[in-house]
């Protein structure tokens, strides 16, 4: 086998210490809920300096393997989907304020997601599932003329739809999608009456869900979407 040109590039010593500690709860020497061994300690144990450790362990937060809270012991955590999503909600912005073009990409993944998810919950959707839609709702209607209030609603109400298929990383993906398009949501909502739109709208797709009709549940939330679509603008310096 002939010998690789390619030059031998020395590892931070962050990221082998980093490798270090993400083995003890890779493999299961230390499991969620576990408080982290001290600083001190990984310091003796590892023979390195306190500033390795503290990077390493910044990354293993970063990555959601560990929660770091100020004046307490790090511990492992359980990684869920919504905790996945999360380490990706720094980058999904900066892409996002630099690239107009990322929005209207973001707004198309979300129109197709979406139809999947309302087909999903039109044929899957119990009286618990119906009920938390309908609390959505009514969270909307008593938020109008409030738009932070009444966006928090409207983004409840289609996560809970997601959430429908039992899927715990589409109910995820729902929330991390529709934070991001959160930024952009412009600020004439309450002034253009366009939150009376979106609630009938809203209406409309319970009712087919209701209904047990995902044809109809898909074209109401085809209106919806294509006509709500406008409401998220992109307003920095490349737009």
């Amino acid at each position: 086998m002939p010998l690789s040109n390619a030059p031998i590039v020395r590892r931070k010593l962050s990221d082998e210490v980093f490798d270090r500690l993400k083995a003890l709860i890779t493999t299961g020497e230390l499991q969620p809920g576990d408080p982290f061994p001290s600083e001190r300690e990984l310091m003796d144990r590892l023979g390195v300096g306190r500033p390795a450790i503290r990077e390493a362990m910044q990354q293993l937060s970063t990555i959601g393997l560990l929660t770091i809270s100020h004046g307490e012991r790090a511990r492992v955590r359980h990684p869920t989907a919504k905790s996945i999503f999360q380490q990706v909600d720094d980058a999904a912005s900066i892409l996002l304020s630099n690239s107009p073009t990322s929005l209207e990409h973001l707004k198309e993944v979300r129109r197709f997601f979406e139809l999947g998810m309302v087909r999903q919950a039109a044929e899957k959707a119990d009286a618990k599932a119906i009920a938390g839609l309908q609390d959505s709702l009514a969270r909307q209607r008593a938020n109008l003329g409030n738009a932070d209030a009444f966006i928090n609603a409207d983004m409840q109400f289609h996560t809970r739809i997601a959430a429908i298929s039992g899927n715990p990383l589409f109910e995820a993906m729902s929330e991390a999608m529709l934070g991001w398009l959160k930024q952009y949501h412009t600020d004439l909502l309450i002034w253009t009456g366009k939150e009376n739109f979106t609630l009938a709208e809203h209406e409309e797709i319970l009712g087919r869900i209701i209904a047990h009709d995902p044809d109809g549940a898909e074209k109401a939330m085809v209106r919806h979407l294509d006509r709500s679509a406008s409401l998220y603008v992109h307003q920095g310096p490349a737009g």
